[in-house]
């Protein structure tokens, strides 16, 4: 479990808010416009949303493996990040469109993803070898449809894709390098200046997925410390949030003000003795930012 929060470091603890037993629950994100929270559990195939108005939990199955997706301008629909190609998913219906092929003929899957402040989706991908190799990619899905490879260095597993709040810095790791990168990302998608925006110090703990508050602070789950840290713009931490469980993943920031921090965890990898006291590993857990998100951005591509 995690140490204690550094001296002058504000800290608090999360709950447990839905006991899902996701395998690997990843992809917290909220829709400020129907006031509810989308996650995806990769290994179980599957897209949960949680309605806090009435507590009411919905699922559906996905074709494969769900690894990120985001929400679209059309409410109908989301884009999805499946394990070989993006889709368009029907909401009331369940189908989904195929939209491109991601990484033919490797062994690898998409994994993280963000939209960023123009409407066009981020994401990475993971290699599925053990152990990973720095063989993936960060790529952008742009509001026409088309697809392009970003000039970042290959990921072994994508994480962190985060945007500012003016757009102008895209954040993302490589989740078995101890730290997560800044680089400055400009309105017609070129990117440049790519350098380290703060280091994760502590043995075996990983930066996994982030999201960025109002006054541009990164929250990042740290899958094996069993915490969300917040960092400044200036990378310097100023917020601990401890979890009840070894392995957060990603986060949101929710609610009616966007000041409730969601969390997703995962309960792959952990053996039977950890799980016999980790017996919430795998839930969706709830704590008080202190802080207010940002509106999740969409986007704005449409279906043919």
């Amino acid at each position: 479990m995690s140490a204690g929060a550094p001296s002058g470091v504000t800290s608090g603890r999360a709950a447990l808010l839905l006991d899902t037993e996701c395998t690997l629950g990843e992809a917290a994100t909220w829709c400020a416009k129907t006031g509810r929270l989308y996650w995806t559990d990769i290994e179980g195939a599957r897209l949960w949303r949680y309605d806090p108005s009435d507590g009411r939990s919905t699922s559906w199955g996905m074709p494969e493996r769900l690894a990120t997706f985001a929400l679209c301008a059309n409410p109908h629909y989301l884009l999805l990040g499946l394990a070989t190609h993006l889709a368009f998913f029907d909401l009331a219906t369940g189908e989904t469109r195929r939209i491109v092929d991601i990484e033919p003929g490797l062994n690898t899957r998409v994994n993280d993803g963000r939209c960023d402040r123009q409407g066009r989706f981020v994401f990475g991908t993971k290699d599925e070898s053990s152990p990973a190799q720095p063989v993936g990619g960060f790529y952008r899905l742009n509001r026409d449809l088309s697809l392009e490879r970003l000039p970042l260095p290959a990921p072994a597993i994508s994480n962190s894709i985060a945007f500012s709040p003016d757009g102008a810095t895209l954040y993302y790791c490589d989740s078995l390098i101890p730290e997560i990168r800044a680089c400055d990302y400009h309105a017609d998608g070129s990117i440049a200046n790519d350098r380290q925006f703060t280091q994760v110090t502590d043995a075996g703990v990983e930066p996994d997925g982030s999201t960025v508050d109002s006054d541009g602070g990164l929250w990042n789950a740290q899958w094996n410390g069993a915490r969300v840290v917040r960092y400044g713009p200036d990378g310097v931490e100023t917020d601990r949030i401890e979890v009840p469980t070894l392995q957060p993943t990603c986060v949101a920031l929710g609610g009616p003000q966007l000041g409730t921090l969601y969390i997703t965890s995962a309960r792959t990898g952990l053996d039977a003795a950890t799980l016999a006291n980790e017996t919430r590993a795998g839930g969706v857990f709830v704590a008080t930012a202190g802080r207010r998100g940002l509106p999740e951005p969409e986007f704005l591509g449409a279906p043919a």
